[in-house]
């Protein structure tokens, strides 16, 4: 069952695939510095690159995404970059720069859309980037800092974090004007317990907070490829629709290590090119492909585990049996609040932080420009999971198409009103990633499963409890048609009926909240794992036993960092280029 839901055409994710999501601790210090992108270097396509007498780097950096774009500009700053970009610009692409257009974004399954779709063996529909900016483009905008627990037992340094989050914070993040949907989480967080209330806070503290946002008070995204402005256009090349095959290496007899010497990709009319690095011994490649791409570069390229690597025909550069492993995805779970007036758009502003590892959080409302869909389920659109009731081999497009239509017919209640979402902290439940094929362009096959660790079941039962405590809080209660507020076990039913997997539902789930759990798991997009530190990297982030090469993204950790991973991989693509240029140069000025 897992490999026939592993495999499922793009017509028919089409059609099922509607995927519609839905200053206290910083100080009184110096107002926020103007930030222009009138040094954004020029954006080409990967075909302009020459196919003869072309320059050689002192950093190729594979992805622009996250962590590449505040890497690469870093970098940029001393030395020659050249930046990979598999996909388009986000400039100019509404789907991307308004968050009235969130769920179209995710919804668009053209071949150069921003978001690429996946479905993980487990049966969850996820998503990953495909633009210049990475994540940061399809994101729900919510920006919250690691805790210092989590930077200490990465072993970074403090000191540099500390420098390396502003650095980010001044240029893309912005404090949102807080939601009536939100404001009413806020409050029936604290009245349940999660307190105290922090105020408006980037830092990763217990109890009720209001978090930054990459969406500015014009619902504008401001996206990771932004960042690309803090860097020296002289210096920065930005090819687009760039996908690499593969990394190329020096493996001479006699070499105690095969060394990284530049990369073969393919540009968008698919003709080949090779980058490569210049011959000083410290340039390197930097993967910065995210947690589905990275390891499955790394594997491409030859490194990983030399029995599957056999399997597709791939040279072995170097066995790793690690690469791959230890996948792992912060499961959530949703409840739909049915509302008595349509709420204002609203993605995640507000988060409540439990000791128990619980993160609450919510989104409502959906966009109303000319382009929204209307019709629709908000993060929780009933296409992409009303056939899970159905055995995966007997799904068609002739079934989605008739539940697109039969949707006309449901309550319109189902269609008013907002989520209240809990999700696990770090979970303990993890995965792995395979090849399906060598293809660079086709997904990989990415199993997470979700909730086999009874702690981590344990922990979203919590998160359900501590939601039907939200419920019951006058806040809440106010929201409703009659103001007396919801049976816990209707809302339960609700948000079973709605489907957003591809997961069989079982007839006892609202009986059981563990089996409400399974049944209704869905994605947050915080994958992360795959070339863990310590298994794949090092410290520094460097390729185990291969030279010139590092993985500087969310595939290098064990776990997630704070509420949203979004903040820290930005941090960690400015924190690692400041790391390796001091490492060159010493304490420089101006770095």
């Amino acid at each position: 069952m897992a490999s026939s839901r592993r495999v499922i055409s793009t017509s028919f994710i089409r059609v099922i695939v509607c995927l519609c999501f839905f200053r206290l601790s910083q100080g009184k210090g110096a107002a926020k510095q103007p930030f222009t992108l009138k040094n954004l270097p020029s954006l080409e396509k990967a075909s302009s690159f020459p196919t003869t007498r072309h320059a050689t780097y002192d950093y190729i950096v594979i992805g622009g995404g996250t962590a590449g774009c505040p890497l690469a500009a870093t970098l940029s700053l001393k030395y020659k970059v050249l930046l990979l970009e598999r996909g388009g610009s986000p400039y100019g692409n509404r789907n991307v720069s308004y968050m009235e257009n969130f769920h179209i974004g995710l919804s668009n399954m053209a071949p150069d859309s921003a978001s690429q779709a996946f479905v993980s063996t487990d049966g969850v529909i996820n998503a990953r980037a495909r633009v210049l900016g990475g994540g940061t483009c399809i994101n729900a905008g919510f920006y919250s800092r690691a805790s210092s627990s989590f930077v200490q037992d990465v072993g970074w340094d403090a000191d540099l974090v500390n420098e390396s989050y502003p650095w980010v914070e001044d240029k893309v993040v912005h404090w949102p004007k807080i939601a009536p949907w939100q404001a009413a989480l806020r409050d029936g967080l604290v009245q349940a317990g999660v307190s105290p209330f922090n105020g408006y806070t980037y830092d990763h503290v217990s109890g009720t907070k209001v978090g930054g946002t990459i969406f500015d008070e014009n619902g504008h995204r401001h996206t990771a490829a932004d960042l690309l402005a803090a860097g020296d256009p002289n210096n920065l090349r930005v090819l687009l629709h760039a996908s690499v095959h593969k990394i190329v290496f020096n493996s001479q007899q006699g070499r105690l290590k095969p060394r990284a010497i530049g990369v073969q990709f393919a540009d968008e009319d698919g003709r080949l090119h090779q980058a490569l690095l210049n011959n000083n011994r410290e340039s390197e490649i930097i993967v910065s492909s995210g947690a589905i791409g990275s390891p499955q570069l790394l594997l491409l390229s030859g490194i990983g585990p030399k029995n599957d690597l056999k399997n597709h025909n791939i040279p072995v550069i170097l066995h790793n049996k690690y690469v791959g492993k230890r996948m792992a995805d912060n499961p959530m779970n949703s409840i739909f609040i049915p509302t008595k007036s349509p709420p204002r758009q609203s993605l995640i502003e507000t988060v409540g932080i439990t000791g128990a590892g619980v993160f609450i959080e919510a989104s409502s409302g959906f966009g109303q420009s000319s382009d929204s869909i209307h019709c629709h389920h908000g993060i929780m659109s009933a296409e992409i999971g009303q056939l899970s009731t159905v055995p995966p081999k007997q799904r068609s497009l002739e079934l989605a198409k008739k539940y697109a239509q039969d949707k006309l017919n449901l309550p319109k209640e189902v269609f008013q009103g907002g989520f209240i979402l809990e999700k696990i902290d770090g979970p303990l439940s993890t995965g792995h990633l395979v090849l399906i094929d060598t293809d660079v362009r086709n997904n990989p096959a990415v199993t997470f499963n979700y909730f086999s660790h009874p702690q981590d079941l344990s922990r979203c039962v919590y998160g359900i409890k501590t939601i039907e405590k939200i419920l019951k809080t006058n806040r809440f209660a106010k929201l409703t048609p009659d103001a007396a507020g919801y049976e816990m076990e209707r809302m339960l039913n609700m948000s079973v009926r709605a489907n957003v997997n591809l997961i069989p539902k079982h007839t006892n789930t609202t009986e059981s909240l563990e089996q409400f759990c399974k049944d209704t798991v869905i994605t947050i997009w915080h994958y992360h794992g795959g070339c863990n530190v310590g298994k794949v990297v090092d410290q520094q982030h460097r390729v185990l036993g291969v030279s010139g090469l590092r993985v500087i993204d969310g595939s290098t950790f064990s776990r997630s960092p704070g509420t949203n991973p979004q903040a820290t991989v930005m941090m960690m693509g400015r924190y690692f280029g400041v790391k390796i240029l001091r490492g060159r140069l010493g304490q420089a000025a101006g770095v």
